[in-house]
């Protein structure tokens, strides 16, 4: 369990970088409070990660972590969230993220 809360924070720690405004607050929202206060204190990214670097990232952020395993958390963490966000939320916060990421949270987007 405390792995899985690990992973949970890496993930949201990296995505709250990427989102901004109403979408981050309303994702928040839906959390619960130890993974909204995450999303609500976020990490200043550089510059947008492509969903490869996302992986990266995690595996670098999490200790004894592959990028195999890395992909497996974030497309745990990050389907659970497609599942609390919903559908419309869902849309909004891939708008503010690099192509790619419908991936990463399980649902694939129509070309």
């Amino acid at each position: 369990m405390e792995e899985a809360e690990r992973s949970s924070r890496v993930v949201l720690a990296l995505l709250s970088a990427h989102l901004v405004g109403e979408v981050r607050s309303e994702l928040a929202a839906r959390l619960p409070e130890t993974l909204a206060l995450v999303l609500l204190n976020p990490l200043q990214a550089h510059e947008p990660l492509v969903p490869e670097g996302f992986v990266r990232a995690t595996a670098a952020w999490i200790e004894g972590a592959t990028e195999q395993t890395a992909a497996w958390d974030v497309s745990a963490v990050l389907s659970v969230v497609a599942d609390i966000a919903g559908d419309d939320l869902l849309n909004r916060i891939l708008l503010q993220l690099p192509a790619g990421y419908d991936l990463l949270f399980g649902r694939p987007q129509p070309a």
